[in-house]
């Protein structure tokens, strides 16, 4: 194995399946209740006769995206206090490069500090 990609030993493997299955079992969790979300909103809109003002899914899932923002730069999700701007700069330059790697955005990612 390279220096990049250590060969784990039994316990770091385990703790790292351990891990693994909580991301899955917190990313179904959050797909779901994003997919409750809306599907309550577009009955409570269709009751109230406002089927066209139904926010999609997506919008949901930002409303998520900007409180997880938060709480990782330890920030107050609800005022967006004391937030740590260093995190707030890691967290960026990450979806930066997720976006130029994986889907070839035309971004150049804040250079390094």
């Amino acid at each position: 194995m390279t220096e990049n990609c250590p060969v784990l030993t039994p316990a770091e493997s385990q703790i790292a399946d351990v891990i693994k299955r909580a991301d899955r079992t917190l990313a179904s969790a959050v797909s779901l209740a994003l997919e409750e979300a809306a599907k309550q909103v577009a009955e409570d809109m269709r009751a109230i006769g406002q089927d066209d003002a139904t926010p999609v899914l997506q919008y949901f899932a930002s409303v998520v995206h900007q409180r997880m923002y938060c709480l990782m730069c330890v920030a107050d999700p609800d005022t967006f206090e004391g937030g740590n701007p260093d995190i707030a700069y890691h967290v960026i330059r990450n979806s930066q490069n997720i976006a130029k790697h994986y889907w070839s955005a035309d971004i150049e990612p804040y250079p390094p500090r």
